[in-house]
């Protein structure tokens, strides 16, 4: 919770001075001669009107966090091309009629929160290929993680994200945490199950629970408890693995972890690696599913052969991309590590929760190859 409180509080300060500097600038878009005979007051509450409305107008399409998002980056923007005009003021000693650096901001401004929205809903194929020196057959498994269903998608648009998983011929499919949020409605939930249980793969599809899946509100919020979540993933085939271990054809073993959360949030214990992976033939290929990226040293020391994560959306936000690996909330933001002989992926996210901007990532499902050496 103290981190939240810290992230709250930067945002609060960044959005202070993004709209702090707009509203500053807001007034050079005018005639210089007009401007001179507007008072202090004046000029304020022009500016103030005219954030209002911008930033009402975002809200009542999107939210209002996005607005902020917006506020953020059209400012932060903003401060660029004013430092950049100012360069070439000072250089060439030019002296601009018109208040080119804000049209400029603005311009580009809409031009990268419009790719952010599209990195956000277009969802692209990534591909990994790992080799092992273990005696086992090929395996392809398709990944993927953060659906947050209803957030930028409901479950039709799932079902086709599903079809082309299933166009690529998947041994398996793991789906690693937050497969539902507070604001996924019974309905649609129980929808996105039959979906993703038509799929067809040659050794099932396999599910360990995120953050949100247990809903941060109640049952009384969504209107469905977790245990329903369950048995609707139950009922149609997709097999939930907490703290447990299966078998995967004669080469693999699937481990699925009960989420961090429930240790930092819940107070309660899971399972640890030492004694998830005590009884199992290290001779066999040995994959870990766990939702958040915060456990890398322990998987290493325990010598599984891969670990996937989700969780941090790839920190979608530039350029804030890495700040929770700085901070120590992650072990990896988004991408491929090795360490010792463990192979970590962390996926961005096949969608998002709040904010429906990627500037510094990509939506994504993954599809990993594992191959013997030969």
């Amino acid at each position: 919770m103290s981190l939240w409180i810290i992230i709250l509080t930067i945002a609060v300060f960044l959005l202070g001075i993004s709209l702090t500097y707009i509203g500053i600038r807001i007034p050079r878009f005018f005639p210089s001669e007009v401007v001179a005979n507007w008072t202090k007051t004046k000029e304020f509450l022009i500016s103030a009107w005219i954030i209002i409305l911008l930033m009402g107008s975002v809200s009542y399409w999107l939210n209002l966090i996005n607005a902020f998002v917006c506020a953020f980056y059209l400012a932060m923007i903003w401060m660029m091309t004013d430092f950049v005009f100012w360069i070439v003021h000072k250089i060439f000693h030019t002296t601009f009629q018109h208040y080119y650096a804000g049209w400029t901001a603005i311009i580009i401004g809409v031009i990268a929160l419009t790719i952010g929205w599209i990195l956000n809903h277009y969802v692209v194929q990534t591909n990994y290929t790992l080799s092992t020196d273990k005696d086992i057959s090929s395996l392809r498994i398709v990944m993927f993680a953060d659906v947050h269903l209803g957030a930028t998608f409901d479950a039709e648009g799932f079902q086709k994200h599903l079809k082309k998983m299933e166009k690529q011929k998947p041994d398996l499919i793991t789906l690693v945490g937050d497969f539902v949020d507070d604001d996924t409605t019974k309905e649609e939930m129980i929808k996105a199950c039959k979906f993703l249980g038509q799929i067809k793969t040659k050794y099932g599809i396999y599910f360990v629970l995120g953050n949100h899946d247990k809903g941060y509100y109640g049952a009384a919020h969504r209107g469905f408890s977790l245990k329903e979540l369950l048995i609707e993933l139950k009922k149609n085939n997709i097999i939930v693995l907490q703290d447990e271990t299966v078998p995967v054809g004669d080469s693999f073993y699937l481990i699925g972890r009960k989420d961090f959360s429930e240790v930092v949030e819940r107070k309660r214990e899971r399972q640890s690696m030492e004694k998830l992976t005590a009884h199992l033939d290290k001779s066999k290929y040995i994959i870990v599913l766990d939702h958040q990226p915060a456990d890398f040293k322990n998987q290493a020391k325990s010598e599984v052969d891969l670990v996937l994560c989700g969780h941090t959306h790839g920190n979608q936000l530039f350029p804030f991309n890495q700040v929770g690996k700085w901070i120590g909330a992650n072990d990896l933001v988004s991408g491929y590590e090795k360490r010792n002989k463990t192979n970590f992926i962390v996926s961005s996210g096949i969608s998002d929760w709040a904010i429906r901007f990627k500037t510094g990532t990509k939506s994504e499902f993954l599809v990993i190859d594992i191959k013997k050496n030969q």
